[in-house]
């Protein structure tokens, strides 16, 4: 089942895709409000709405499908990070804490977009695009999120998305030199859509290790420039949701992007292991389409860089310590 968002000369609907159809979520729900009741409620929901009329999708456009509590993004693909840490002569260094666990990073709900928005990058060299899935958590009744087991995070999984974080290769390289970050390298754009496909779509595909074996591509102006099996995660969801829930607690709403696909999964890999800028970096005019199997495709058209005001560099430390 498919859970979309979607607007219509400015009256924006919430609802299920059924068959070639947008139908409505009942009595006003939200998308937020149907995925805090949980998967089993969605499920019965969507049945009862099988035969509403809908509106046809040709005559809308496609929202992000939610506006997420959070966004944590994982990067659990380990040719992922042999190829961004891959030294000019080849040699790769993943840092051997990559291992230990899974690691992620905090990024911006406030600059999520959808498929067919144009991105407004910074003013950068080395702009990117990064080939994820995203897993959006649900209700569980009588569980609350926090340190969950494997098992019990597997199933707080509501659905997955596609998941396209956008990067600043050169922003994100400053910013990491002083031991934090990415920010402002990641924060300008994460394209999520073109809707979420219920959890229970994908149990024929999960393996015995808990993975899921679906294929994911990428193009740019229609060249493909990686693919990959999301089951070559170094975790499978359900650990990543335990591991985001520990201390702390996972909520209706989280999405937890799987982080970069390898085999081309974004240029950054690529440039690494080539020691070149090959393919060259995104620029204003291109288009990157992601497709992921039992999911759909995503498709974005990169825009002008904006002028932002200036800020100076840091002042020099010579003040006195006290003003007495």
């Amino acid at each position: 089942m498919k859970l979309v968002r979607w607007e219509i000369d400015g009256d924006i609907g919430e609802g299920f895709v059924i068959d070639d159809r947008l139908v409505k979520f009942p009595d006003s729900l939200t998308t937020h409000e149907v995925i805090t009741r949980g998967l089993t409620a969605a499920l019965e929901l969507g049945s009862r709405c099988s035969k509403s009329d809908g509106i046809s999708m040709e005559s809308a456009k496609l929202l992000a499908p939610l506006i997420p509590a959070s966004i944590r993004d994982f990067v659990a693909f380990e040719e992922h990070v042999e190829g961004m840490t891959a030294s000019p002569e080849g040699t790769s260094n993943v840092p051997r804490e990559w291992y230990t666990y899974p690691t992620f990073y905090f990024t911006n709900p406030h600059s999520i977009i959808p498929t067919g928005k144009e991105v407004i990058p910074p003013q950068t060299e080395r702009l990117d695009f990064e080939l994820e899935v995203g897993a959006i958590i649900g209700g569980v009744p009588g569980r609350d999120g926090d340190n969950l087991t494997p098992d019990e995070g597997k199933q707080a999984i509501f659905g997955y998305t596609i998941f396209n974080d956008w990067s600043a290769r050169d922003l994100q390289g400053r910013e990491m030199q002083v031991r934090l970050g990415p920010a402002k390298g990641k924060d300008f754009a994460t394209t999520l859509g073109p809707w979420i496909v219920t959890a229970d779509e994908f149990e024929s595909r999960i393996d015995a290790d808990g993975f899921l074996a679906i294929q994911m591509q990428v193009l740019v102006n229609g060249e493909i420039i990686g693919t990959d099996l999301l089951s070559n995660m170094g975790w499978p969801f359900g650990e990543l949701v335990a591991y985001a829930s520990r201390n702390t607690r996972v909520v209706p709403g989280d999405v937890l992007g799987s982080g970069t696909a390898g085999n081309g999964g974004c240029l950054g890999e690529l440039w690494g292991r080539r020691g070149e800028f090959s393919p060259p970096p995104l620029k204003t005019g291109d288009t990157v389409l992601m497709r992921v199997e039992g999911i759909g495709e995503i498709e974005n058209r990169v825009g002008t860089a904006p002028s932002v005001p200036h800020i100076p560099p840091a002042r020099p430390r010579n003040r006195a310590r006290s003003n007495s």
